[in-house]
């Protein structure tokens, strides 16, 4: 009987250091997880920050892109202004052309008259 108590004696030992030793394993495992868990929690937090950065700056892009579609919108106003001044000096620069060209007929039909007169 004593012999009996002292094989259950030792059996009740490893299977109290077998508990301890799964247990430290739990342990370590658990810390390792929670380990895991912070570096996923950096790296989330690092990426969630990356892409408020990216959100901003897209903002900025797009008020800047806004921008210059308007300033793109007053240069084609001012180049159309600008064709159309450009139009007009030449119609009327051809129309000095011509009175010109008749002036100068209208000289050469007096000048020749007014000396032999």
């Amino acid at each position: 009987l004593h012999w009996q108590a002292e094989q259950t004696c030792r059996q009740l030992i490893r299977t109290q250091e077998e508990h301890e030793r799964l247990l430290q394993a739990a342990v370590e495992q658990a810390e390792g997880l929670e380990h895991s868990l912070r570096s996923a929690e950096a790296v989330l937090a690092d990426r969630a920050a990356q892409l408020k950065d990216a959100q901003a700056q897209l903002s900025r892009n797009k008020l800047l892109i806004e921008d210059l579609r308007e300033e793109n919108r007053e240069f084609a106003i001012a180049l159309q202004e600008a064709e159309l001044k450009q139009k007009s000096t030449e119609e009327k620069n051809q129309l000095l052309e011509e009175q010109a060209s008749a002036l100068k007929q209208l000289i050469g039909k007096i000048t020749p008259a007014s000396l032999s007169g």
